[in-house]
């Protein structure tokens, strides 16, 4: 397929519309939308926008599970020249908030019944939101004080389309689309500045890497609040022709049943996600033969696993990668023909037009073959943490390399191996968990005085926090009692699913906590 010319996600819209007209573009329990129709209601979500006084460069968050709805409201942000700013769902009330008030997000789109919890309820309470001009509910009971999906949309007609084509028309490829928070290893979560320009372009070329194709059908299992879902998931599939179908919820259930009654051609996820499949007993009752591609990937991928889902799924294009917030998602992507070893063992080589390097502990280049952290540069590096110059340049170095924080190799023919993950960091069921973010948490429970937290392996999850506390003087830790009060702090995949009281705990001559000293105890804790 020939790469588009579009250099803004608002003009893949319309050239999804011409291109692919009576197509599928979106579909959901609910509504289900031609690419033609599609760009007709993103529109009308520009125009609603643009009434109720959004501005260029505005932040508008959406703070809810994946649906069609959410899809169509952040292209109509981008379409009224703001910014969109995504909210992780597992967040609780002060997590998001500091996600709201760190990006002076304008309004707020949200939802009150989801999973039986009502987020307007959680950030009751939360200083610091008065950027927050409007609340619009998506989804779920209404009260006094909240705007109605329909009663934001029927302001669409006090703004005429020219309105929106003038918006439009200023957009370069250099403007924020997106704020996108990813906490560093400081625990502070910083919001990286994604572009139209490089969005697209990175999202070409993971298209042509992985073999997506015009009429796939896209089960859209990574949430629309990370790139994953919203420029791996939705962005590729506008540029190409395939139909998104949003998941809001994993479950096995849920995503065969998806499977055999959407017919998806395509289902991306973590390994766990295919081995849950794989070792459900109720998966030969469902005809799953319309897969044909999982884009996968973790540290590392276990051949035997992308060897299952080849033989017991029939998956016949399978394919890893690696990347992060910071690069738009993507960094490398193995070749859709690669042989089965390759994409087990490796995350492909870089996408055209970035670069990576191998450099040693004082940014030394380290020759093929040998592990150091990994930097990057190229047209998708963001352009940097929103209103955080010192974490900028923090992340930066010599002319625009990005320190990612991996270790890895490359070898001879250009291929990266990931041989380690970011310092501390732990991935529990796909998320990522940054250890130095929880302890902050945890630091404000009464009866801890010291905590250090590392990732253990887990059966279900593939890893899960620990957490080895000092006890504050006179006070006693009580395991289940520290896990029911982060369960009200923090996202659940965050909670320590282990906690052990300790006298100290490992340090070094700088006093800097030894974790590998930690993780050596886990067997005998």
């Amino acid at each position: 397929m020939t790469a588009p010319a579009p250099e803004s996600i608002p003009a893949v819209v319309h050239w999804a519309a011409r291109e692919f007209d009576d197509i599928e573009a979106l579909v959901d329990e609910k509504d289900r939308y031609t690419y033609a129709s599609l760009e007709t209601a993103v529109e009308k979500v520009a125009r609603a926008l643009i009434a109720s006084g959004v501005e260029p460069g505005d932040r508008i968050s959406i703070w809810a599970p994946n649906s069609a709805i959410w899809l169509l409201t952040s292209l109509g942000i981008y379409a009224a020249g703001a910014v969109l700013v995504p909210v992780n769902t597992r967040f609780r009330g002060s997590e998001a908030g500091h996600v709201l008030r760190t990006s002076g997000a304008r309004m707020l789109f949200t939802v009150t019944n989801f999973l039986g919890v009502d987020y307007v309820t959680m950030l009751d309470g939360v200083e610091g939101l008065e950027s927050i001009g409007e609340i619009v509910i998506l989804d779920g009971p209404l009260r006094d004080g909240l705007t109605s999906w329909d009663e934001f949309m029927s302001r669409a007609g006090k703004a005429p389309a020219s309105a929106v084509t003038e918006r439009e028309t200023r957009i370069a490829p250099d403007s924020t689309c997106d704020i996108i928070f990813t906490s560093g290893t400081t625990g502070s979560p910083k919001g990286a500045m994604l572009t139209h320009g490089a969005s697209v372009r990175t999202y070409i070329g993971w298209r042509d890497r992985v073999g997506l194709q015009r009429g796939d059908r896209y089960l859209v299992v990574y949430p629309f609040f990370h790139t994953g879902g919203l420029k791996s998931g939705a962005l590729a599939c506008l540029l190409t022709g395939a139909t998104v179908v949003p998941h809001a919820v994993f479950d096995v259930p849920s995503v065969m049943r998806r499977v055999v009654e959407e017919h998806i051609t395509v289902l991306p996820g973590p390994p766990t996600v295919f081995l849950s499949i794989m070792n459900d007993p109720e998966l030969p009752n469902f005809d799953l033969s319309s897969l044909r591609l999982s884009v996968t990937g973790a540290a590392t991928t276990p051949v035997e696993v992308v060897r299952r889902m080849r033989d017991d799924l029939h998956i016949e294009g399978i394919v890893t990668g690696y990347g992060l917030t910071e690069t738009h998602g993507t960094v490398s992507m193995c070749h859709h023909t690669d042989p089965l070893d390759t994409v087990a063992a490796t995350v492909g080589p870089p996408l055209d037009g970035i670069e990576v390097r191998v450099l040693d502990g004082e940014d030394r280049d380290l020759p093929p073959g040998e592990p150091g952290e990994i930097v990057v540069r190229g047209f998708n590096v963001m352009r940097g943490y929103f209103n955080d110059p010192d974490a900028t340049a923090a992340a930066f170095f010599d002319e625009g390399w990005l320190r990612t924080g991996d270790i890895g190799i490359v070898d001879d023919g250009g291929y990266i191996h990931i041989t380690d993950r970011k310092k501390d960091m732990f991935i529990a069921g796909g998320f990522n968990a940054y250890p130095a973010e929880i302890e902050g948490i945890l630091l404000r429970h009464p009866a801890i005085a010291q905590v250090a937290v590392i990732g253990i392996p887990d059966d279900r999850l593939g890893e899960v926090g620990m957490a080895f506390v000092i006890p504050r003087p006179d006070h006693v830790v009580d395991e289940a009692e520290v896990m029911t009060w982060c369960r009200d702090k923090m996202a659940n995949y965050k909670v320590p699913r282990r906690v052990k009281a300790v006298d100290e705990l490992p340090l070094n001559p700088s006093g800097k906590v030894m974790k590998f000293r930690l993780r050596e105890q886990v067997d005998g804790v």
